[in-house]
């Protein structure tokens, strides 16, 4: 009996999980920004490579592995704006009425679409890390890594979860406020600029920013107090109170 109820609710959740892929793939600003994480991070990563990786012993930066994903820091905005866009939909024209019509849920519903996100967020993202990595390590010269090197599995790994803590941690914010454009209007100065500015006021604590603690991942020693793995728990920790937040708000606000 409990064995055939579990395959009920399995079969039951596919079909909202197929109506969740089906409106991101009919949404080009969605597939669009899905499409800019790899073509951002790739191009910005190859271009600089091809431009200065070859000039001089650390031109890419003190850390080789880290600077091998030099574009990840424009990449991830693109995670932002695919994760923010994704949501931001349901949120436009009465469209949630409609879905929560659909699936009356709302548990399953919101779950459902962060199970979309993230699916298509690791599976780019894992492709944009490996061919990030290969890519700008074939214009660099006497100084390039390879997968053998120490660190550099673990940091292509590390940089496709990277990226989608950062979509999940975006479509989380985005159902707290109904807005991806709130969304993005802040959450990319957060990263691209706070981590700078905490760092230098509070001592070190800028590492525990989510783009600080998540990219700890791909670098080869550790700096501060956070190790690799353990950084990017810190960012996953991120992803997961947005995720919670907007879980909440979605359950409690009318439609």
């Amino acid at each position: 009996m409990g064995t055939t109820a579990m395959a009920f609710t399995v079969l039951s959740r596919t079909p909202v999980l197929h109506s969740e892929w089906i409106k991101i793939r009919s949404a080009r600003s969605v597939v669009g920004s899905l499409m800019a994480v790899f073509a951002v991070t790739v191009g910005i990563t190859v271009l600089t490579t091809m431009a200065i990786g070859t000039s001089e012993p650390g031109a890419m930066g003190d850390d080789a592995l880290l600077g091998a994903f030099f574009g990840v820091n424009f990449g991830q905005i693109a995670a932002i704006a695919f994760g923010a866009t994704a949501f931001a939909r349901e949120f436009q024209g009465g469209a949630l009425r409609v879905s929560l019509t659909a699936v009356p849920r709302r548990t399953r519903l919101y779950l459902s679409k962060v199970a979309a996100v993230a699916g298509l967020a690791f599976v780019v993202g894992q492709i944009t890390g490996l061919v990030t990595f290969l890519a700008g390590q074939a214009s660099m010269g006497q100084y390039a890594l390879s997968l053998g090197d120490p660190g550099t599995v673990r940091a292509v790994f590390g940089c496709g979860v990277y990226l989608m803590l950062i979509a999940l941690l975006a479509a989380g914010l985005t159902a707290l406020v109904r807005s991806g454009t709130l969304v993005m209007s802040l959450l990319i100065p957060l990263l691209l600029i706070v981590p700078f500015v905490v760092g230098q006021v509070a001592a070190g604590a800028g590492q525990f920013m989510p783009d600080r603690a998540g990219q700890m991942v791909m670098r080869t020693e550790a700096t501060g107090s956070l190790g690799p793995w353990s950084g990017l728990a810190v960012a996953g920790l991120w992803a997961l109170v947005a995720l919670a937040a907007g879980w909440l708000a979605v359950r409690r606000r009318d439609a």
